[in-house]
């Protein structure tokens, strides 16, 4: 880790924990992203980022969500997977990174917005496909009520979200809760969003940072105002 960075924090070394392998999580419009570039740079790490402009179905699935839902579910599905591929191909040991997503949580998209014969199809190749994937030290679960979720998406402007609709990141907020409530592979550090502002407020950005640094973490909630 740079130096810099302790002695911003006032660190010693010796009480500093870094994950080789960070990931961020949470649903739309949360700032997964954000966090994510924000923590690469902090660390100097290896940024690995879903690329939703280049999924050629996105456009058709928001204006038709029931046509549309399984190639664009399937095409990020092995999107996701080639990632997760090239980094069991490489030295795991030896590379620090840090990624917007885990490829655990794609079927929560799956279940939200297929039918039951087309998540059978899916879940057959998501389950062909998912063994013995490299897993991040940590996980970071962004939260945000589903209101915020809604204003963060139309202040980023993406042309492709304009057709978007509240009752489907409403969906989705939902289907994340139940599944990170059950969520157990890794260390999980569980931060509201909805009391904090990770993109245009340092000081809070610096506060996580610091506490990832240094708390030891198993399954721990980030709500540092909550008391205030």
């Amino acid at each position: 880790m740079d130096q810099s960075l302790l002695t911003k924090f006032n660190l010693d070394s010796s009480s500093v924990s870094v994950p080789n392998f960070i990931a961020i999580e949470g649903p739309i419009g949360v700032g997964k992203t954000t966090l994510t570039r924000k923590l690469a740079s902090s660390l100097n790490y290896e940024v690995i980022l879903e690329e939703p402009d280049t999924n050629p179905f996105l456009e058709r699935f928001y204006r038709d969500r029931k046509n549309h839902a399984l190639p664009v579910q399937l095409h990020f599905l092995f999107q996701r997977f080639k990632k997760m591929e090239e980094i069991r191909q490489g030295d795991i040991f030896e590379s620090v990174k840090v990624s917007d997503f885990i490829i655990e949580k794609d079927p929560i998209f799956a279940r939200v917005t297929l039918d039951d014969h087309e998540y059978q199809l899916y879940n057959k190749v998501y389950e062909s496909i998912i063994h013995d994937l490299p897993k991040p030290d940590i996980v970071i679960y962004l939260q945000a009520p589903t209101h915020a979720l809604v204003q963060r998406v139309k202040l980023r402007g993406r042309a492709v979200e304009k057709q978007m609709e509240e009752n489907y990141l409403a969906q989705l907020n939902d289907a994340y809760t139940q599944f990170f409530y059950h969520y157990d592979d890794t260390p999980l550090l569980i931060v509201n969003t909805g009391v904090i502002n990770l993109a245009k407020n340092e000081q809070d950005y610096e506060d996580l940072l610091k506490y990832l640094l240094t708390k030891r973490i198993s399954r721990n909630y980030y709500n540092p105002k909550s008391e205030l």
